[in-house]
């Protein structure tokens, strides 16, 4: 069952998205290492997670919230407070972890291997690249006023508003059509 959503285009801003509606109802979606595991496995992670625990999820969540302090910080200003540069030093350390291993059998199936510091490691190598690359500039949130994900417009017009169509744009499309009934009543 895949029960999360990958349409933030980056890695990093995916698992970002895994607190939602943070300025509302703030709901988590990483609520135990189970939950974990199949974020790890759903974003093609890792095939096997290895054995993951509460320390796991602390250290997950904590470079989420690093990622999305420091992305709608980007780029730092000179008198940025402790909390966005202490986001930076988070991002930073994971970024020097390992990356998980991607090894081909001769049948050509990839296995993917490693555990929470390599997927660390990975969302965090994400981030440095999406702040230090051309790809910051097309960041943007969902313009549903509740939805606080963050995404890569690679739209060719790069007029996109919502994080997924079939979360927030369908929503506002409902809407939208609702008043338009209304008011023709």
């Amino acid at each position: 069952m895949d029960d999360f959503v990958f349409v933030s285009g980056r890695l990093s801003l995916d698992l970002a998205g895994t607190l939602l509606w943070r300025r509302s109802r703030r709901t988590e979606l990483l609520r135990s290492p189970d939950d974990l595991r199949r974020w790890i496995r759903q974003a093609a992670l890792l095939d096997a997670p290895g054995p993951l625990d509460a320390r796991a999820l602390t250290r997950t969540c904590r470079l989420r919230e690093a990622v999305y302090t420091l992305v709608r910080s980007w780029p730092l200003a000179p008198d940025a407070d402790s909390e966005v540069r202490d986001a930076l030093a988070v991002v930073n350390e994971a970024a020097r972890l390992p990356l998980p291993r991607h090894q081909l059998d001769e049948q050509g199936h990839l296995t993917r291997t490693g555990d929470v510091d390599e997927v660390l490691g990975a969302v965090a190598r994400d981030a440095v690249d999406l702040l230090g690359g051309a790809d910051f500039a097309r960041v943007r949130e969902c313009s549903n006023e509740d939805c606080t994900r963050l995404f890569v417009d690679l739209s060719r017009s790069a007029t996109r508003r919502w994080c997924g169509m079939a979360e927030c744009g369908n929503r506002h499309k409902v809407a939208t059509y609702r008043k338009r009934q209304q008011a023709a009543r």
